[in-house]
């Protein structure tokens, strides 16, 4: 079965969200601007949302975690919840 592991950013907004993509593209650290601007209880770990399978995510972002790159930053992701910066940090089909 498919796994994955993933960190993320999690704000109420699509300007915010692309301004710190802009700030992680720029060299900041990624979990660093997590514990600074994430909304999400995963920002202490610095957005950390450890392995999690197919479907345990909400749709939009197991898309995303499923299919892009490894260790690229991808965003804004609009969901329920708001807007993410997603960067899936391993993954084995």
């Amino acid at each position: 079965m498919a796994k994955a592991t993933a960190r993320h950013i999690l704000v109420s907004d699509e300007a915010k969200c692309n301004e710190l993509k802009a700030q992680i593209e720029g060299g900041a650290d990624f979990a660093q601007v997590a514990k600074d601007n994430s909304s999400c209880p995963s920002s202490r770990q610095g957005g950390d949302l450890g392995s999690f399978g197919p479907g345990q995510m909400v749709k939009e972002f197991d898309t995303v975690v499923f299919s892009a790159p490894i260790n690229v930053v991808q965003g804004p992701v609009k969901t329920q919840f708001g807007y993410h910066l997603l960067e899936v940090t391993s993954r084995q089909d």
